[in-house]
Parts: C-alpha cells; structure tokens; sequence
C-alpha cells in the first residue's frame, strides 16, 4: 500500500465497459478536462470493470473511441499507459487485498455469509414491516463455523464495511457547498468473486493513482459519507469532491440508454452530429454562457474558451434539460461554418453508409460530390440528412425513382410544363464555346430560358412552373437548388430524366 501526498491537480473519468458509452461519460469527462486543463495538472482515464456479470468486451474500445472522436483526450490511461497503472481494475485485484486485510483486521469491515436468498427474504420482511432497509448484521461478530449453524448460509463470504453510529454524514462539494447525506447501511466492499464494489476500488483507485478531485454524478452523493470513512480508516488523503447535476430528458426524468436513444454516445455519430458541435452543447448544460462585451450570452464556444474562464462555483446543482432542438441548431451553426472541403470530407461515411457512394469514390465522383457538397451545406442541420439529397447525383437516369409525395404533388399541367421544359431545355448549348468561355449550360442560363419559355411564355407562376422539373430530376419534392442541380447533372441525364416523368403522365 502506498501512502504518498497529493501532487498536482490531477482528475480523472471511470467509465464501465457494460455497453454501448452513455453521454455522461462525455459529459464527465468535460468538465474534468476542462479543469484539468486550466490548472496544468492531468486527465486519467480508468475503465471500471469490476462488474463481470455486466461486461461487455467491445464497449471499451468503443469508450475510447468516442471520447477521441469528441476531442476529450486523456494523459494517462489503459491504451497508453502512465506512471500509476495499471487503468484496469480488473488487472488491479492484487492491490485491493491488502486494504481488505486492514480494514478487517482493525475491525472496520467483516465477513458476511448470507446468501443471497437470505438477504432477499431480510429485505421483503423490511420494505413488509416498513422498516429502514438495510442489512441487519447477522453475521457481525460471528466465526464462520457460528455462522454455519443459522440458517441462509454461503461458503463463499463478502466483506462488509461496519458503519459506525456516528458516521458524519456531511461533507462539503465544491458545486454544492455543505451537503448533508443519508446515512448508509453495511455496504459490501468485497464480493464473493473477490473483486471489489465500486466503494471500495474507487477510495484505492483514486489514492493510489493520486486523484486530487473527483468529480461525478449526483448519485453518488449517498455514497460519499461511505467513501470518507475507508479514506478515514485507511490513514489516507481524501480528495475534494465535485457532484455534477444529472442530464434530463424532456419530462425532468434521468436520461437512460433504455427510454433515450440520445443517452448513447455512438447514436450522436450515427445521426451526423459534429464532435465539436456535441462538446459545445454539453459545456452549456449546467452553465452559464459567456458574454461578449454588449452584455449578450455567447452560446458558440470552443472547448479552450470554456476550460480558460471555468469555475465550479458556476455550474448549476439543477439537473439541466437534454434539449435536442438546440443541439440540433448548434450543429447546423457548425455545419453551415465548416470549409467546403471539410464539409465535404464529413459526409462521405454517411453517403457511404447509405449505399449513395462506395468506400473508395473515384476523382469524378468527389468532383461532382464537391458541387452538390456547396448546394447542401446551408440546407442541412444533421449529416445524415444529406444522403437524400445528394442521391439523385449518383444514380443512373434510368434508375430514378419519382417519390410518391413529389407525384402526388404535380399538377394537371405537370405535362405542358415538362413538354415547354424539354423543347427550351434542348436549344441550350452544352459543348464548350472556349477554352475559357464555358458553356452555355449554367445555372444562370438554365433559369433564365426556362423562365422566358414557363413563365412567361406559358403565363406559369414560378411555384407552377418548376414543381414538375424539379420532381423530374431530383426524384423528389424538396431538392437542393434546381437550376444548379441541373446544371451538375448536364444536360444529357437533365433531359433523360425529363423524358421519363413526362412518360408516365
């Protein structure tokens, strides 16, 4: 056991590896970098898989990978290692032993026998009598071959923490300031398997990897009277504590992975999220904005802007509201600022995953992608959104599908129209007039002919006059903009498209 004084700020994130990450972990992790971040200390990640029965062995490359796809990366952690490692409890067991010795043998903690049907039926004869539950320390003081004779007996003991009558069970927050706490029951420190509870591999954890803060959910504030005993009782340092307000949905409940798809971190990727649009939103639950100097809240921030003013005496102890109408905003903001390139760059795993695009699209079709990229990106508020979109552009002609809302919408002049639209559509030149003259078939060109030969010529309001074309050559009732469409898609698929709508009029 070591017992060594606490260095510089150091705080750290422990997610469980028990499925897909829960945003709280990013949430977590956030504010702890944050902080970390301003004061020059370091940021430990530690995967907490002490629970076997609820392990899964993809979820901790998939922590890690959503962590540093928001840009939260650590200094110290299992992939790459540190100075107080290992960052797995589970490879940690040797070093909970001898605080389980120390606390059985100074009388803080004992063996417990009792199987768990014998605490099922304590606990039903408890909540039936409506008495406090908690276990009633049958087997305090107790040998095994004592315990042996009474009836719900195990082989295979816990360790149980033995709370004393004056346990204080207030302790101060660095969000909350005093905090008065419930007062906790016998916990079991050690389970039969021989890994530790969470309480117990938490205090040794964080000691022995000389934690200076530990900041978490405000679930855990029950727990801490129990965390500053063993850190009492151990003859060690106890670190200050920060407990964050739990994420809401809609209706004030806790945010789950069962009832909120937006509870997992991998769904925010596989609806087209930007990481630095999520890492701006979760910065603005539970605090405040920043102010420009008009006195105006500044709610578009960078993570360095947020860590440079952060101060715990600022976060909100009300569980903030997961509001995913402003995400929604604060991504297209993001969205609509990105540089083409990029933008572009953004969408190729979303076209991918939607079969518009394959994994490796040639230079064509990047060019060509670049294009419909710039007619989109202020359309958009999701990545995902642009699959429909940018479809149209890579299929064949005769492949097009008409939607059934885009034919349901045209008119009974849909035929006149598309019949005006071929004829004017087929007397614009489309070879190069130059070297550096282009062609006649232009955006500009393309809407000016249609509306001479439409609007005017066919006495059609704009709204009359280009439905049917646009249905034509997008497939669809809501496109990018027409003129530039067809212009991208040239003049040979523009009319082929035209010809195969006004056939089935």
């Amino acid at each position: 056991m070591s017992k060594h004084k606490l260095g510089p700020v150091r705080l750290r994130v422990a997610p469980s590896p028990t499925g897909d990450p829960h945003v709280g972990t990013a949430y977590m992790s956030l504010f702890n970098l944050a902080f970390a971040r301003q004061q020059g200390g370091q940021f430990l990640l530690r995967i907490e898989d002490t629970d076997r029965a609820r392990f899964r062995a993809d979820s901790e490359k998939q922590v890690f990978d959503m962590l540093r796809w928001l840009g939260l990366n650590w200094d110290e952690g299992p992939d790459i290692g540190g100075p107080v490692g290992p960052y797995r409890q589970s490879e940690r067991l040797d070093t909970y032993r001898p605080y389980v010795k120390k606390l059985l043998k100074s009388g803080h903690a004992y063996r417990c026998w009792c199987s768990p049907e014998r605490l099922t039926q304590m606990r039903e004869a408890q909540q039936k009598n409506k008495l406090p539950t908690g276990y009633d320390r049958l087997c305090h003081g107790k040998t095994e071959d004592e315990r042996r004779e009474l009836p719900g007996f195990s082989e295979t003991p816990v360790v149980r923490m033995l709370i004393p009558d004056d346990v204080s069970l207030t302790f101060t927050d660095l969000i909350r300031g005093e905090v008065n706490a419930p007062r906790p029951d016998d916990q079991v420190i050690l389970k039969a398997d021989g890994f530790p509870t969470y309480h117990l591999a938490v205090v040794v954890d964080d000691h022995e990897m000389k934690v200076t803060h530990v900041v978490r959910g405000e679930e855990w504030i029950s727990s801490t009277p129990k965390h500053l005993l063993l850190y009492k009782w151990l003859g060690i340092d106890a670190p200050q504590f920060a407990h964050m307000p739990l994420l809401r949905n809609a209706d004030k409940s806790k945010i789950s992975k069962r009832k909120n798809p937006a509870a997992r971190l991998t769904w925010f990727v596989e609806e087209g999220y930007l990481p630095e649009a999520l890492v701006n939103f979760l910065a603005l639950l539970a605090y405040p904005p920043a102010q420009d100097a008009e006195g105006n809240d500044v709610e578009k921030f960078g993570f360095a802007d947020f860590a440079r003013d952060f101060a715990w005496s600022k976060v909100n102890p009300v569980g903030p509201i997961f509001d995913l109408k402003k995400l929604e905003w604060l991504n297209g903001v993001y969205i609509r600022e990105l540089a083409l390139g990029d933008f572009t760059s953004r969408l190729l795993p979303y076209l991918e995953r939607a079969d518009v695009l394959s994994g490796n699209p040639s230079l064509g079709e990047l060019g060509r992608l670049k294009d419909v990229a710039a007619l989109i990106q202020t359309r958009i508020s999701l990545l995902k959104e642009a699959a429909p979109l940018v479809a149209p552009f890579f299929i064949a002609d005769d492949q097009l599908v008409i939607q059934d809302d885009a034919r349901a919408g045209l008119g009974d002049d849909a035929g006149e129209v598309l019949d005006k639209a071929i004829e004017v559509l087929g007397n614009i030149d489309d070879h190069l007039a130059s070297l550096v003259g282009g062609t006649d078939w232009n955006a500009a060109n393309l809407e000016g002919h249609l509306r001479a030969g439409i609007v005017d010529g066919l006495g059609k309001k704009a709204r009359v006059a280009f439905g049917p074309i646009r249905t034509a050559v997008s497939g669809a009732r809501i496109s990018p903009p027409l003129f530039e469409s067809m212009e991208i898609l040239g003049k040979t698929s523009t009319l082929a498209r035209l010809h195969a709508l006004r056939a089935t009029l």
